[in-house]
This record gives C-alpha cells, sequence and structure tokens, in this order.
C-alpha cells in the first residue's frame, strides 16, 4: 500500500485504465507569496456601456480530453457572436500547469487570458489577492439563469455574498460495486445505505468473491482530501466547520479510527497505490469510491456486472454527505472591461443547457444546468442517471480542503500516516489541525480581514 506523493492531474477519458477517467481534484501553485490584494478587492462594474473586445483567449487543460467538444462549442459561439474570436490555448497538461502559467501572466501583469479554468481546490487563492472578478452584474446584464445551474455547484464558486466562477468540468464520488460479488455473497443488489451496513457486508463479501478486499480506498494523493469528506460528514464532523478546524474533534477521529480499523483490524479494506477504479475493474476489490468521471472506463474495462450507488452515510449523518468536486470557469481581474465582457458572454454560451449537455456526453462529467437534456446521453451510459439524482444531495466542501493552499497536500499525508503506517489517529488529526490552522492564520486570514 504504497503512498504516491505525486499529485494527479486530469487523466485521458479514454486509453487502457478505468481511472484515466477519473476527475483530479488537483491544488495549484502556492499563490500565497504574491502582492497581497484586499480579498474581493475587484468591485461589480457597470458593464452596460462597454463594448465586447474582439478577441479573447481561453485557457484550459481539456479537463476529460475535452479539446474537440470545447473547440466545437467554440465554434458555435463565434458564429452566434460573429464579433468575438476566442482562441482556444492549451494553458497546461492539469491544474497545476494552468495554475503557473496564470500565476505568471499575474505577475508579469500581461498576456493574461479572458477565461481561465479554476479548480475546486485552487480558485479561492485568487479571489483572496483579487486576481479574479466577480461575476454577479455581468451575470445579471447578460440574462445568466443561475437559478437553473445545479445549486450545489453554482454555490461551490460563492463567498463573500457574490458569485467569482460559474461551474464546468465537474464531478462527484460515486459508490462502485461488483454486482457479481454481491450476489455470490447473497446481498442486496444496492450500495450500502451505511458504512456500518458495509461494515457488516464484508466479511461475505470477502469470504464469497475471491477479491483480495471486500473494498478499496482511493489513492491518497489527489483523493484523501475529497472522498473522506464523506465519512467525516457522516460521522457529524467534517476536516472544518466554515474557517474552525474541526479534524481533530472527537466525531473526526472515530470516523479515521474507522478507517484505519478496516485496513488493519478487520482487514477488509485496502488503499490503491495509483487508481482504486483500475483496482476495482480488475477485480481485486469488489467495492470502492471513484470520481463518476471513471464511469465509462470501469463500464469499458470491467469484466462482470458494475453497480453503482450513492456514498454510504455514517452513524450521524445518512445523506448530504457527498462532496463536489472539479473545475469552473473565471475571468481575471487585470484585463480590460471589454475582454471581460466578451469572457463572460463566452461562460454563459458555454453554460446553456445544450452545450453543458454535449460536454457531458463528450466527457463524462456532470451537467452543470438543471434544464440540460440529457437523454442521448443516458440512452448510451444510463448508470450517469445515479450520478445526477445523487447532485440533489451533495455538499458544498469544507472550507479547509477547498480554501487553504496546501491544505489538500496535508490532508493525503495525515491519511497516509494512519492508513499506511497504522498511525495514533488522534495524534496525527491534532498535528493536523496545527498545520491547517496555520496556513489559515498565515496565508489566508490576513487577506480576508486586509
Amino acid at each position: 500500500m504504497a503512498f504516491p506523493v505525486n499529485r494527479r492531474g486530469f487523466l485521458a477519458l479514454t486509453g487502457a485504465g478505468a481511472g484515466a477517467l477519473a476527475l483530479a481534484a488537483c491544488a495549484g501553485p502556492d499563490t500565497s507569496g504574491g502582492t497581497a490584494a484586499k480579498a474581493g478587492a475587484s468591485p461589480d462594474t457597470d458593464f452596460s456601456n462597454v463594448k465586447p473586445a474582439s478577441s479573447i483567449e481561453f485557457w484550459t487543460n481539456h479537463p476529460g480530453q475535452s479539446q474537440a467538444v470545447e473547440q466545437q462549442i467554440i465554434e458555435k459561439f463565434q458564429k452566434a457572436n460573429p464579433g468575438i474570436t476566442v482562441n482556444l490555448v492549451t494553458a497546461g497538461a492539469n491544474y497545476e500547469e494552468i495554475a503557473q502559467k496564470f500565476q505568471t501572466a499575474q505577475a508579469a501583469k500581461s498576456g493574461l487570458p479572458g477565461v481561465v479554468v479554476l479548480s475546486d481546490v485552487w480558485w479561492f487563492r485568487y479571489y483572496v489577492n483579487g486576481n479574479i472578478i466577480p461575476l454577479d452584474s455581468l451575470a445579471k446584464q447578460l440574462g445568466v439563469q443561475l437559478s437553473d445551474y445545479r445549486d450545489s455547484l453554482v454555490k461551490d464558486y460563492q463567498y463573500g455574498g457574490k458569485q467569482w466562477a460559474l461551474p464546468y468540468g465537474r464531478s462527484t464520488p460515486l459508490f462502485y460495486y461488483n454486482k457479481d460479488h454481491f450476489k455470490a455473497a447473497g446481498l442486496p443488489d444496492r450500495a450500502p445505505k451505511s458504512w456500518d451496513e458495509f461494515d457488516d457486508w464484508a466479511p461475505k463479501l470477502k469470504a464469497a468473491s475471491g477479491a483480495q478486499y471486500a473494498y478499496m480506498y482511493p489513492a491518497l494523493a489527489g483523493y484523501a482530501g475529497w472522498t473522506l469528506q464523506n465519512n467525516l460528514w457522516g460521522w457529524g464532523s467534517g476536516w472544518s466547520n466554515s474557517w474552525d478546524i474541526t479534524c481533530d474533534s472527537a466525531d473526526a477521529v472515530a470516523a479515521m479510527q474507522w478507517v484505519q480499523d478496516s485496513v488493519y483490524k478487520d482487514k477488509w479494506a485496502g488503499v490503491s497505490s495509483k487508481e482504486s477504479a483500475d483496482d476495482f475493474a480488475a477485480g481485486i476489490a469488489s467495492a470502492t469510491i471513484s470520481s463518476t468521471g471513471s464511469l465509462v472506463g470501469i463500464l469499458k474495462n470491467a469484466k462482470f456486472n458494475v453497480g453503482v450507488g450513492f456514498l454510504p452515510g455514517g452513524p450521524k449523518a445518512s445523506t448530504n454527505v457527498c462532496p463536489t468536486g472539479g473545475a469552473g470557469l473565471g475571468i481575471p481581474s487585470g484585463i480590460t472591461k471589454e475582454q471581460q465582457l466578451a469572457a463572460a458572454m463566452f461562460i454563459k454560451f458555454v453554460g446553456e443547457p445544450e452545450n453543458t449537455a454535449a460536454f457531458s456526453a463528450a466527457t463524462g462529467y456532470m451537467p452543470v444546468r438543471k434544464s440540460a437534456d440529457m437523454t442521448a446521453v443516458l440512452a448510451k451510459t444510463p448508470q450517469i442517471q445515479t450520478a445526477i439524482d445523487q447532485l440533489a444531495v451533495t455538499k458544498v466542501q469544507d472550507n479547509a480542503r477547498v480554501f487553504l493552499p496546501g491544505a489538500d497536500q496535508e490532508m493525503a499525508k495525515s491519511v497516509a500516516k494512519i492508513v499506511t503506517q497504522q498511525g495514533d489517529v488522534k495524534a496525527i488529526m491534532a498535528d493536523l489541525k496545527k498545520t491547517l490552522t496555520g496556513i489559515y492564520e498565515k496565508d489566508v486570514r490576513p487577506k480576508l480581514t486586509a
């Protein structure tokens, strides 16, 4: 159960590995050392007398091998808006590389894009540094129907009463299970309603299936901070409650102790060294949690009947225990109002129901609009309906994971000590609280109160 220290970027939606379809919720470079600006310093601007720029750049890493569908959407936009050219720029292979390019352009105060892909775990850094603008006045002027965006997805980019980005390539974790193994063990053909229920099922699965593990935890780098929110929330805690770091609470320690016991004491769970979706598709484990973006690859590679379901609840919370994840689209503050208006027009177009449906069909990511017609997609892959249904009970992620620079990596390191080194859970979570609190006090709080 080796712990991979390298961060993962977005991986291809096609290829040999099922996990190549997974969303990577990666952190960007540390932007805390840049020029300090009051958080949210960019005010709402009146764009009523502004004429859109004739050309802007769209910086993307083509999440889910989306370059072709991105180009198609651009061509449709340009046809509908013949006075505006959108230049598609491959700004990196993953979130980090886009962040590095964006950071360099910020420092140079030149060469900024009109629209940039912003990951869930680093858009807030640009908010606190005043590098992106709020979209509220633009959304109002352009008639963007925010109420038609899926609630939890659009809320991910809200802070201080303003909207800082709009959803783009979005995903949630799903519970994947081997229907054949479940049948052999005499279990119901469904995901467990709670982890306690799966705790009861696990010995039966190991005995009947012949698999090495009843359950495989996702690889820790890129996944620990994201997916384990499910366990922490189910046990009544979280990485944080707003800005209050709660990872050392009694409930959080109990959740992580249960996780450790499933690996060492009860011995029915393993920890993937690379990609749990691949381990599951290969039959090594009877169940796992992985991104909705893994679904197509798992269905392609598995030699068994695959079931999908909502994430299980815990002893204190049985619903709203599934986090969202992925990327949105934002607009830099350091470009002209004309460019900002053209960028907002493009973001609105990308998010139109028919375009988000096309993006979902091409990539496997969630449709970000409630009114998107997914009939054709579901006809091909009906299991996606479960992921769409689960969106109604997703929960906005903990501040500690998505708003603290580098916190995701610190969470992964701590979880590694718990599940690959059998370290003392209470002590490790206490140390993690000190680390996360230090990040907040040093890198975030001063800019929020500047």
